[in-house]
């Protein structure tokens, strides 16, 4: 039996899990922790730094070593899921996570805090992908659209409200207390989530769409990792302002092209690959799913640290008030991201396009906006952000479901790794490239319009995101 027909015998055979939607539920809840870590620091990098008495480029690695950590391992996390079952690889990866938020929350100093955080973001890494692999295995049809919704809502409110949740908590208990809550607070909520994935997430499934060798392609894992390490490491130096080791970068084209050469071997000689890079080839909803959701995270994620660094440094607003000031972006893609993922089915890539031209049109009234006077940025910046995230919240999951559309189910773990790692990729390039719009212009103007500036380098890469979007439809997607 061939692979492709193994696969639509899995698809004919296939029974849902009456339980499919509660297992969801919780494999959401460990899903918007792991992303939640991501963005929950950047208000807090001056109260830790202020906390341990030490310098800001040594804090900034504080945020920058999670999301390396994280970037680095989301392949081999999705992979070792697929081969060796989501619900193991769950439990291990929350187990590392609830442990590593502890040695943060309780670290007596800025190393202790870094070598926790890179555990920490390497325990995401081993989970976050198994929300994916888990969509792709229990449900199909309209439903995996509406499953991919909620997972895009998780996506959007995690990162939007990060801000907001690490302001509050500072507000509340103060500076030294607030940080570290940041990450005990996972303990709790993690431990229940254990509970829960012990009793209701399935392991892969033992029918003929199940993984046959459970054997990791180490070496295909290690090429990926410096690849990836490659590009992240320099972008995030830039973003933290420590050294610029951009010689770097010079490395990724070697590695890359080591890593596709390695996984062509590996199949070619029977053996399970890492990443079947013939999806790249095979699938084009797959290859160009990667390319929109990249660019769309170029764009995307980088706003807010330059507002959340403009409103507190540039306008004098605290963390409270400026993560406030961009909480309607996550209202707006609550409202629309369960809409998307429904409407996906019907539309597919239309969805992404008028989604997309919704954001960008948020994003150029932000942009024209965010020079007001301080106290009226509650009556201009505001209302933007919120029609930025009534677009965003169409761009995530509808994307993830085109995207997964023709991957098997054994194959989602790894397949739904690599989209997000390439979302990792473009956060990361986003937030260096427009933080160093925004502090270059800075240096020779005033504040509010560098922050002008920034956004609209923003709006530039989500033009090209769109760009990439248009292609993908005309070519049938």
């Amino acid at each position: 039996m061939t692979e492709q027909t193994r696969d639509h015998a899995a698809d004919a055979t296939y029974e849902p899990d009456p339980r499919r939607w509660r297992i969801l539920a919780v494999s959401l809840v460990v899903g918007f922790m792991s992303l939640l870590d991501v963005t929950i620091v950047n208000v807090a990098v001056p109260s830790i730094r202020a906390g341990l008495d030490t310098s800001a480029a040594t804090v900034q690695w504080v945020v920058s070593g999670y999301a390396l950590a994280f970037g680095m391992t989301l392949v081999a996390g999705g992979r070792l899921g697929d081969a060796h079952g989501r619900r193991r690889l769950m439990t291990i990866g929350l187990v590392g996570f609830i442990v590593s938020s502890a040695a943060v929350g309780l670290a007596p100093n800025a190393a202790a805090i870094v070598l926790a955080r890179l555990a920490q973001g390497a325990s995401a890494g081993l989970l976050t992908p198994q929300n994916s692999g888990l969509i792709q295995q229990l449900f199909r049809g309209p439903e995996r659209g509406r499953a991919f919704g909620m997972f895009g809502f998780t996506v959007a409110v995690a990162s939007a409200t990060g801000p907001l949740i690490g302001g509050a908590l500072i507000a509340l208990l103060g500076d030294e207390q607030g940080w570290r809550s940041l990450f005990l607070v996972n303990v709790p909520i993690g431990l229940v989530a254990l509970v829960l994935i012990r009793r209701l997430v399935p392991d892969n499934p033992g029918g003929d769409d199940a993984e046959k060798d459970p054997r990791v392609d180490l070496p295909g894992a290690l090429l990926l990792g410096l690849a990836v390490l490659s590009v992240l490491f320099p972008l995030i130096s830039i973003e933290g302002g420590a050294g610029l080791p951009l010689l770097l970068l010079l490395a990724f084209p070697p590695l890359a092209w080591a890593f596709v050469r390695w996984e062509v071997r590996t199949v070619r000689l029977g053996r399970p690959p890492l990443l079947d890079v013939s999806l790249l080839r095979g699938l084009p909803g797959y290859a160009n799913g990667l390319l929109v959701g990249t660019l769309y995270f170029t764009g995307f994620t980088g706003i807010f640290l330059v507002l959340s660094v403009h409103l507190q440094e540039g306008e004098g607003f605290t963390p409270l008030r400026t993560a406030l000031l961009m909480t309607p972006f996550a209202f707006g893609a609550a409202v629309t991201s369960p809409v998307a993922g429904r409407l996906v089915g019907r539309f597919g890539r239309r969805v992404t396009l008028v989604a997309l031209s919704v954001m960008m049109t948020g994003t150029a009234l932000a942009a024209w906006l965010v020079t007001s006077p301080p106290d009226a940025l509650w009556w201009t910046l505001a209302p933007a952000m919120f029609l930025a995230g009534i677009g965003g919240g169409g761009v995530i999951s509808p994307n993830f479901t085109l995207s997964l559309s023709e991957v098997p189910p054994r194959m989602g773990g790894a397949a739904g790794g690599a989209l997000q790692t390439g979302q990792r990729i473009g956060s990361a390039f986003g937030a260096a490239l427009l933080m160093t719009v925004y502090q270059s212009v800075n240096a020779v103007t005033s504040a509010p319009v560098a922050a002008r500036s920034a956004l609209l380098a923003a709006l530039l890469v989500l033009s090209v995101a769109l760009a990439a979007a248009v292609r993908s439809w005309r070519l049938g997607d």
